[in-house]
């Protein structure tokens, strides 16, 4: 990522800090479905166990608060690189203490400190390009212990222009029938022009690639996909 490109990036979010968590299960169809399966794929890999966990891009906190709650065990460093979203996840996941620390960071280019029981992300990566995924897929890999696990809930590319317009047209179907109001429907379809997503098939190549034993996809509704890739 340019630094004209987070520059771009860090001001879109910092402007939605306001009202962003309220917005989320309007914005994200099946709300419970997605992040229910990112948390049962992450419960699969580290069970009851305490375990050492990054979350990349973590935003206002939304992802670690639920981790956070379901697994008593969880230690998670978050990293983001707008000051606004970090002081909102610093607000929220306060009541963790210890458990939590958060980091202003690019996490395209900051170092990853392992060995890491886990990485995950929430509808984050897909903002990188191609070759900042691919390197980043590389250096979470080697981040991780042998048997940890990278969930990554985020958007794919439809394969065909054809597909990646029927998953807009759906999308934006599903986020009328919300009642969002129009202003702020208007203002997500405009941070999503800054959106880079690559299709799932490439995605899963390039986890392949970096070295991970398998991945595959948890679950999958239009553009909304969940990653799943095991050291």
């Amino acid at each position: 990522m340019t630094e004209s490109d987070a520059d771009a990036l860090r001001s879109a979010f910092e402007n939605a800090v306001p009202g962003y968590d309220g917005l989320r299960r309007k914005l994200i169809p099946h709300f419970d479905a997605f992040y229910g399966t990112a948390l049962d794929l992450l419960e699969e890999a580290v069970g009851a166990e305490e375990f050492r966990c990054v979350d990349l891009g973590v935003g206002t906190g939304l992802l670690s608060e639920m981790i956070l709650k379901r697994f008593p065990g969880a230690q998670i460093e978050g990293v983001d690189l707008a000051p606004k979203m970090i002081d909102a996840a610093r607000e929220r996941l306060a009541v963790y203490g210890p458990r939590v620390r958060l980091s202003l960071a690019d996490y395209a280019r900051a170092p990853l400190s392992g060995p890491l029981d886990a990485v995950v992300s929430a509808l984050s990566i897909h903002h990188l390009d191609h070759e900042a995924k691919r390197r980043l897929f590389r250096r979470i890999h080697d981040a991780l212990r042998p048997g940890g696990v990278f969930v990554n809930a985020d958007q794919s590319l439809g394969a065909t222009r054809d597909i990646e317009d029927a998953y807009q047209r759906r999308w934006e179907a599903d986020v009328r029938r919300s009642a969002i109001a129009e202003e702020a429907f208007a203002a997500a379809k405009k941070r999503a022009e800054l959106d880079r997503s690559a299709t799932f098939a490439d995605q899963i190549a390039w986890l392949e690639e970096a070295g991970f034993s398998y991945a595959d996809i948890g679950w999958k509704r239009h553009r909304f996909t969940v990653f799943y890739a095991r050291r």
